[in-house]
């Protein structure tokens, strides 16, 4: 695993440490409970925990629960379960927003008795409207200079649901000819009758995040607030809530480039869509890059924390070949799986000079990486199982595997050679009659003769039934966040993001596989046992791949 490296997150620290900055370095993670978690939020949570943990401090997670409509305790659950299996518990503590709404409505009441916010009349798109353009400044609401008093009854009025949704709002007064667009008497709350996943029917109005989250992180005495490199805009806007509540305890905000992905999405809002449409099969598909189909793949925790890792801290956009994050999970897999044959597409072998009633067990090695996982004894019958691709009646120049009147060891066990080839009505092959030279047990022939094939196999005997997933990119689109013009996303949905192998042949030690567990199929690619289908293997990753770090 790499090692910690420094970024400019922890140079900001360590400057503020320097400079005499002395509380307890604390940060927190806000999500909105309104989907699952994919690997970007893998890296928020990363960069958090980290950067609180570095120095000794502490790190929280709450639910940005701000806006009901779309909330579930099904996501909130799930994003909690995430979390934890990511290894970043929030020791300092579970918060909700929504906990602190009392907090937030006295606070803009506070606004309004200073004169910095106002009940806004204008419809969403008059205030659009009236908002200006990057190029020019935007214009006072007609609404701007109401009274303290009148501005307090109608905010009292619309909490008691007074009002039909969208047609006031409470925006802060600062200035509608700011070059930042989000410092243009941005709305604070919005009427909206909707029951809460926590406060039910209490609230008829709802903080909006600009101005509810500052809050949460002073009241929470959040030290060092990270986010994404696009709110980066809204900071002036996070520090004038701040300044105006008058915080003794200010937290600052400090802003990364998101995690990007080739070939792969990260809107929540693409996400959803992809589950809804039924595109995947719901938000734990193991094509999804959430982290609950990353899981339920076999990817681990700790390989999703090293991608992170290696995939740096910085400010400006790039895009991260998914093969890094492929190359994290083969190379931890190398060291800790256990490997065990499966034959995923098989065609049958009969040992015509090997006894009908004999077994035999060869001791095969867990994994030769690690020799301290030991061996494990498998079975050898008469009639085994090897992959059909492992066989070819026109073999190409320097072809090692078998073939008629060739010869290949079993991987562990007897060199066989072809002797006759049977096939169906139509020309299939569907069985191959072989000897094998019993003299060669796990070793070389007496003769001195060259095989150089290996191929594995299973005893028809022993055999046990499943199925393999196999699973490739589910875009074939590398950059998807820059689709050309005309198109959709979805229109680069890779038709071979998934082929499932029925009637796989495997080793009968997986019949005892539990879900989750993870294995290397020699010369297959790793696999997981599937969560929910007990005969199911799903491909992790490939064992092999050209790319280098």
């Amino acid at each position: 695993m790499s090692e910690e490296l420094s970024n400019f997150i922890y140079d900001i620290v360590d400057a503020d440490l320097a400079a005499g900055f002395d509380r307890e370095i604390h940060t927190r993670f806000p999500p909105e409970p309104n989907g699952y978690l994919h690997i970007g939020s893998a890296k928020a949570i990363w960069v958090n925990h980290s950067t609180a943990h570095k120095y000794g401090g502490r790190f929280n997670l709450r639910f940005d629960d701000t806006n009901p409509v779309r909330e579930d305790d099904e996501y909130v659950r799930a994003i909690e379960e995430d979390i934890r299996w990511l290894g970043c518990d929030p020791d300092g503590g579970v918060f909700y927003g929504s906990d602190y709404f009392d907090q937030c409505f006295d606070y803009a009441v506070k606004l309004i008795k200073d004169g910095k916010a106002y009940v806004c009349d204008l419809s969403p798109d008059e205030m659009r409207e009236y908002r200006g353009t990057l190029t020019e400044p935007g214009k006072d609401s007609p609404y701007r200079n109401r009274s303290v008093e009148e501005n307090l009854d109608l905010f009292m009025r619309m909490r008691d649901g007074e009002f039909p949704d969208g047609t006031r709002t409470l925006r802060a007064k600062i200035d509608m000819a700011s070059p930042n667009m989000n410092m243009r008497d941005p709305a604070i709350y919005r009427i909206l009758h909707a029951n809460h996943h926590r406060q039910g029917d209490k609230w008829c109005v709802y903080p909006l995040y600009d101005y509810a989250h500052p809050i949460q992180d002073a009241i929470e005495g959040i030290t060092h607030s990270l986010c994404s490199i696009e709110f980066e805009n809204h900071r002036p806007l996070y520090d004038w809530v701040v300044d105006n509540i008058g915080f003794e305890h200010k937290p600052h905000q400090y802003e990364f480039a998101r995690l990007n992905i080739t070939h792969t999405v990260m809107s929540k809002r693409y996400l959803r869509e992809l589950v809804e449409s039924k595109s995947v099969d719901g938000w734990d598909d193991p094509r999804m890059p959430t982290l609950c189909a990353l899981r339920r793949r076999g990817y681990t925790p700790t390989s999703i924390i090293e991608f992170v890792k290696r995939a740096g801290v910085a400010k400006t956009y790039s895009i991260v070949d998914i093969r890094l994050l492929e190359y994290c999970i083969r190379e931890e897999l190398n060291r800790d799986a256990l490997r065990r044959m499966a034959v995923t597409e098989p065609l049958k072998v009969v040992i015509t000079n090997y006894p009908e009633d004999k077994t035999e067990h060869f001791p095969i090695a867990n994994n030769p990486v690690n020799p301290e996982t030991g061996s494990r004894d498998v079975p050898f019958t008469r009639e085994l199982y090897i992959e059909q691709s492992d066989f070819t009646e026109t073999p190409p120049p320097k072809y090692q595997r078998l073939k008629p009147g060739g010869e290949v060891r079993l991987m562990g066990a007897y060199i066989i050679r072809c002797d006759e080839v049977v096939k169906d009505a139509d020309g299939t092959v569907t069985e191959l009659r072989c000897t094998c030279d019993l003299e060669t047990r796990n070793g070389n022939p007496v003769d001195g003769r060259k095989v150089r094939g290996t191929v594995h196999w299973v005893s028809a005997v022993h055999a046990v039934d499943g199925k393999a997933m196999l699973y490739d990119h589910l875009f074939s689109l590398e950059d998807v966040n820059s689709v050309p013009e005309g198109t959709n996303y979805l229109d680069y949905l890779n038709p071979d993001s998934l082929k499932a192998l029925e009637g796989c042949k495997l080793e009968a030690s997986l019949a005892d596989a539990k879900p989750g567990e993870r294995f290397q199929f020699v010369r297959m690619g790793y696999f997981c046992k599937d969560i929910h289908h007990t005969d199911t293997f799903n491909r992790i990753v490939t064992l092999k791949d050209s790319f280098k770090i």
